[in-house]
């Protein structure tokens, strides 16, 4: 078929009835009323194609998880229509329905066996679950002996045994280290290469840019937002850190000083080389970024950068507000949405620099940085919050891919980041 997925006017609610004669009723389709009714889900319809690769966020609550249910049919809609293509197969919840008492072995047989497999299919492939699970002799204890992380191993590697035409990843692999993340998205990554579609569920919006060419956002039971990665993770950022501001800039003609000064607060910033018309503006307001600089060796705005350059960054902020404790901040990404680097002032001083500025004050930060990164393009983020830097920062103004920086540097390193590594041998 042409397309993977085929959802119509979906939505889930949750009924209390009168009576249990009422109940029964509406099992036929009779015209009953229920005493009371909650939507968690509505009026949601997409299309997924063969091979692609879908992202879903959303707060908690917002209804992802009753819409892989009703995808993966664990639980029926109240209303609209699912039409599925080829074999689903999902770890939705910690542990995908294991009996703690039964052995991790004894598990994958039960859970293989409810995906459809024969015996004979899961006598031949349980070498190869047992191998990519690496719990050792854990495989065949009770898995009431598991960590979290065990569970999660033993859970994906049944359920991508064998090549799924859908793959649903519901956070399961948040739980799992560092080495089993990457061994699970390296074969994520070959099963779509053979055409496998996947949805993965995250918070990690890393993760989600990166392994996603497009996202769901559901939001308050609905589809809020559905289009390419990186733009609709942008407002998701802007759901979960503040509400959106708008820009009351001034675009001017002309150049500006080489350096920012703190005289004057005029927004020059869309005048700017490197600024990203594209960039995604949120925070709660009180100050705002109105002009930045790249600096290298005395040079604003540089055309290009060269690999190892120290490059100073450089944001003009405007408070417009008393604020106890401000912290202005830095994130750089490549343009696929990688994070390669993010501090703020109080980590970068070590804790030193806690500002206190007054209503009407121009502040000049300045993020010098180590530009060690191989050639390419990478988009810088600037923001200042206010808060404990320790505990809960509040976004006063985040300015998200405001400016592109060009690197050029001949390949003397593999990868993106120069790690500076040093060789030696003994004879």
């Amino acid at each position: 078929m042409s397309t993977a997925m085929h959802v119509r006017n979906l939505g889930k609610s949750y009924r209390v009835w009168g009576s249990e004669w009422l109940r029964i009723a509406s099992w036929f389709g009779l015209p009953v009323r229920p005493k009371e009714e909650h939507w968690v889900l509505r009026g949601v319809s997409f299309d997924i194609r063969p091979g692609e690769s879908v992202g879903i966020v959303g707060k908690n609550g917002a209804g992802k998880s009753t819409l892989l249910k009703m995808i993966t049919g664990t639980l029926q809609p109240t209303e609209g229509q699912i039409v599925r293509g080829g074999r689903i197969a999902a770890i939705l919840e910690l542990g995908m329905g294991f009996n703690p008492e039964l052995t991790g072995r004894q598990n994958a047989r039960h859970a293989a066996g409810l995906m459809g497999f024969s015996q004979a299919q899961i006598d031949a492939m349980m070498p190869q679950i047992e191998a990519f699970a690496e719990v050792g002799e854990y495989f065949d204890t009770p898995v009431r002996t598991y960590s979290s992380g065990m569970q999660v191993r033993v859970a994906f590697a049944v359920a991508t045994a064998e090549r799924p035409d859908v793959l649903i990843v519901d956070e399961a692999l948040s739980v799992g280290d560092a080495y089993f993340q990457a061994k699970c998205f390296k074969r994520v990554k070959e099963y779509k290469e053979q055409g496998t579609t996947l949805i993965l569920v995250s918070h990690a919006v890393g993760d989600i840019v990166k392994h996603c060419d497009r996202v769901l956002f559901i939001k308050d039971g609905g589809l809020h937002a559905d289009g390419p990665a990186r733009e609709v993770s942008n407002l998701y950022l802007d759901e979960l850190f503040g509400k959106s501001g708008k820009s009351d800039a001034k675009s001017e003609k002309g150049g500006g000083e080489a350096v920012l000064s703190s005289s004057g607060i005029e927004d020059l910033f869309h005048t700017r080389r490197g600024y990203n018309k594209d960039e995604h503006r949120w925070g709660h307001g009180g100050a705002r970024i109105i002009d930045f600089a790249v600096v290298v060796d005395g040079e604003a705005y540089p055309s290009r950068l060269s690999s190892g350059d120290s490059v100073q960054f450089q944001m003009k902020i405007h408070f417009e507000e008393d604020v106890e404790s401000a912290v202005p901040g830095l994130l750089i990404k490549t343009l696929d949405g990688v994070f390669l680097y993010g501090t703020n002032a109080f980590l970068a001083s070590n804790g030193q620099k806690v500002l206190s500025p007054k209503a009407g004050d121009v502040v000049i930060a300045t993020f010098k940085v180590p530009f060690a990164v191989n050639e390419g393009h990478y988009m810088v983020s600037l923001g200042v919050s206010s808060g404990d830097p320790l505990g809960e920062l509040v976004p006063l103004d985040r300015r998200y891919d405001s400016i592109l920086v060009d690197v050029s540097r001949p390949m003397q390193f593999w990868g993106i980041v120069d790690l500076n590594a040093e060789f030696s041998a003994q004879g």
